[in-house]
């Protein structure tokens, strides 16, 4: 039996959706072990100038407790 926490978490990368997501596991894995998976709450796009110049996401991470 397990026991598993979950934490909110935002990430931005100036690319893509998908460099967002890659940067907060890759943080989220930094400082928490036992990531077991990850749900995607929001996606936005920051927008300046009639562009986009910024992908954000939060993210939910589920980690099993020791």
């Amino acid at each position: 039996m397990s026991v598993a926490r979950v934490t909110e978490i935002s990430a931005t990368s100036p690319s893509s959706f998908e460099d967002a997501i890659q940067e907060g596991i890759n943080r989220a894995t930094q400082t928490l072990r036992n990531v077991e998976g990850a749900w995607i709450k929001e996606q936005q796009v920051v927008i300046n100038d009639g562009h986009i110049t910024g992908y954000k996401i939060n993210m939910v991470i589920t980690f099993v407790l020791e």
